[in-house]
């Protein structure tokens, strides 16, 4: 690695994530924080940043990204709520950009990566599958893009079929979850949790779990900035922290 540190700039700067992510950056030898903008604020003082990473709100993440990216500036997204649309709209703009990497992250925990890699490699062997997702109340979306894109990767690992739940019967329709490529996804906003996730599947006679929880916001960090360091490495849109986790302890 050059001896030159990393310039980093963080958006969403004043948040719980935005606060931490600051916080990290300082303490880590290889990056250098030279932006921390609020929520309102211009984005000209990330002009100065080799790396952006957005924890704002989703209304404005499209908006960050086309000033980022045009200005060849590469950009880790921990905003939640990016899902499949926009990512569409992402993979435009980084083919418009040649060299800039774009990292969208649903979740940076590495239980939760591991969970979801852990679902995609049992999926085709059970006829059923559902999921049960917890946030703290203040959490904007839902289902939760830790939720859509273990849906998605069930459903890729089964062929693209999903396994799409039959109508409901009348007056159950709000009981029976979202159907999320094809998996019903029930998503719960209480206190007393951060972030956990449950996906249940099953078959005759037989049942499997595999879940998460994030007990603490500091979990994120050691992914935050993994996606950080190698965001340059991956010219256009990257999903997910899976590609890069490597057999071995986390970082």
């Amino acid at each position: 690695m050059s001896g030159t540190p990393t310039r980093v700039g963080v958006i969403g700067a004043g948040g719980r994530m935005g606060r931490a992510v600051c916080a990290a950056v300082r303490d880590a030898a290889d990056l250098e924080l030279v932006a921390a903008v609020h929520r309102g604020e211009p984005l000209d003082p990330l002009r100065d940043a080799d790396v952006a990473v957005d924890f704002s709100i989703p209304d404005c993440v499209m908006e960050h990204l086309e000033w980022t990216v045009a200005r060849g500036v590469h950009t880790v997204v921990g905003t939640s709520g990016v899902g499949a649309g926009p990512q569409e709209r992402i993979a435009e703009l980084c083919a418009a950009a040649p060299g800039v990497g774009v990292h969208v992250v649903p979740n940076f925990s590495v239980a939760a990566v591991l969970a979801t890699r852990l679902a995609a490699e049992v999926a085709g062997f059970f006829d059923d599958v559902e999921i049960v997702e917890y946030a703290h109340r203040r959490k904007l979306d839902a289902p939760a893009g830790t939720a859509e894109q273990t849906a998605r990767v069930i459903a890729a690992a089964r062929g693209g079929t999903g396994g799409e739940p039959p109508e409901p019967p009348p007056g159950e329709a709000t009981t029976r979850g979202r159907p999320v490529h094809g998996v019903p996804v029930h998503s719960v906003r209480t206190g007393g949790v951060l972030s956990r996730q449950d996906v249940r599947f099953g078959r005759d006679h037989e049942l499997l779990s595999i879940g998460f929880e994030t007990l603490d916001r500091a979990a994120f960090l050691p992914g935050v900035l993994l996606a950080v360091r190698g965001v340059a490495a991956r010219p256009g849109l990257t999903v997910g922290l899976d590609a890069l986790l490597t057999t071995g302890p986390a970082q």
